[in-house]
């Protein structure tokens, strides 16, 4: 057979030779492939979490099409891109992913995904962020949260700290350290949706830049406003700087701290210095590095065999995860959608995945963070969040997961100006 079929592509290649038949009949069928576009912010401001992140999603494509097969037999055609934090080149990159076919993307910060979501949106281009705010999906549109976003973290670590650390009179005095973009206003917004029920009493709010080299006179204001606590949303670099410069102030360890799950990675004790971020608190929605759930085994391989400064790194984890889950995405659309809608790659394939795979999927993401499941008005596909802290230049878990209620943010008159 395998003879025959030889003698017969020849016989069509003399044929073409001889101009008796068209060039289609002796070309190569196209292969069939799956696209997605994943984003990372490798180099830039943020790049001690981007480049551990877009470490993750290669990694994590390469044992999905290696092992698993792809999906359904199909390979996975990854798109990454470095968007180096910066807003031109990540409305370049989504104009790219859509002109090239990619069935969905992803962006690892919210700061990215705050960049594109208009131009997504439009286009009704599928997106799913790993790290979160509430305005990349509130009100729901076509952008999905891998995660609880970092309002999610506010409420968390404000709840744990009422339950589990506050043992004054009256309310608790909270100082908010706040990255300039959607990193920290999605932890602003909870605050001012919530912290009055939750009986805390906020004092100061700060802003920061990423590239901040000293939060010295800030937090001297913050000082003079006596918090108890003082929460963090931002980056792992500024979040180092600030810790440092309050155990400078001897601000720290009296006062207590809390990060966002932006912040709370193993580049945060690098940077800090396990003995300055010794006694921080934070929220982080995956399991921790060396937890026994199905899908830590592959990871730790991967990253010692390909990126091993990458083990422990819990950005390096949420980007591998994000992988598994748009595979699922595309898994689930495939139950009821074919591949030939699929290749399109246009504005109909992209209706199909967002419909059939986003708003369908029930994945548990081999136990790596909450199950990934879409409940109608909330765009968010897990829930789950938990407190850590910093002991011995570990992050360890201190409390439960919980899940994080749905805040509806666009009913208060203030979001989003």
């Amino acid at each position: 057979m395998k003879r025959t079929l030889i003698l017969v592509s020849l016989f069509l290649c003399l044929a073409l030779l001889l101009g008796t038949l068209p060039l289609s009949a002796c070309s190569k069928p196209k292969e069939k492939v799956l696209k997605i576009g994943m984003m990372t912010p490798s180099t830039g401001v943020a790049a001690e979490k981007g480049a551990p992140g877009g470490d993750g999603a290669r990694d994590a494509i390469e044992y999905i099409n290696s092992e698993l097969g792809g999906v359904n037999g199909i390979p996975i055609q990854l798109l990454w891109r470095d968007s180096g934090y910066d807003a031109g080149k990540a409305a370049t990159i989504i104009k790219e992913y859509m002109a090239e076919g990619a069935l969905l993307f992803t962006t690892h910060s919210s700061a990215e995904m705050t960049y594109v979501m208009e131009l997504a949106n439009r286009a009704e281009f599928p997106g799913l962020a790993v790290y979160t705010a509430p305005n990349l999906y509130r009100p729901p549109q076509h952008i999905y949260g891998q995660l609880p976003d970092y309002g999610d973290d506010w409420s968390a670590f404000a709840d744990y700290y009422m339950k589990n650390i506050w043992k004054g009179s009256g309310k608790p005095r909270m100082a908010l350290h706040l990255l300039n973009n959607s990193t920290g206003y999605g932890a602003r917004d909870a605050a001012k949706a919530l912290a009055d029920k939750m009986g805390i009493e906020i004092v100061a709010t700060e802003e920061h830049t990423a590239t901040s080299i000293s939060e010295t006179d800030s937090l001297n204001r913050i000082k003079a406003a006596k918090p108890d606590v003082l929460y963090i949303s931002s980056t792992p670099k500024p979040t180092a700087l600030i810790v440092k410069n309050a155990r400078e102030l001897g601000m720290f360890p009296a006062m207590t701290i809390g990060s966002g799950h932006a912040g709370l990675t193993k580049a945060l004790v690098d940077l800090a210095g396990a003995d300055i971020a010794e006694g921080v608190y934070g929220v982080f929605p995956t399991v921790s590095w060396g937890d026994n759930v199905p899908g830590m085994a592959k990871i730790a391989e991967y990253a010692q065999k390909l990126h091993p400064a990458d083990v422990g790194n819990l950005d390096y984890l949420s980007n591998w995860a994000a992988a598994l889950i748009a595979a699922d995405i595309l898994k689930t659309t495939l139950k009821t959608v074919s591949y030939e809608v699929l290749a399109k790659g246009n504005v109909e394939s992209w209706r199909a995945v967002e419909k059939n795979g986003f708003q369908k999927i029930n994945y548990d993401v081999a136990g790596l963070h909450g199950p990934a499941k879409y409940v109608a008005g909330d765009n968010r596909l897990a829930k789950s969040v938990r407190v850590l802290q910093i002991k011995g230049g570990k992050i360890v878990p201190v409390s439960n997961w919980v899940d994080a209620p749905l805040v509806k943010y666009e009913d208060y008159s203030w979001f989003g100006k």
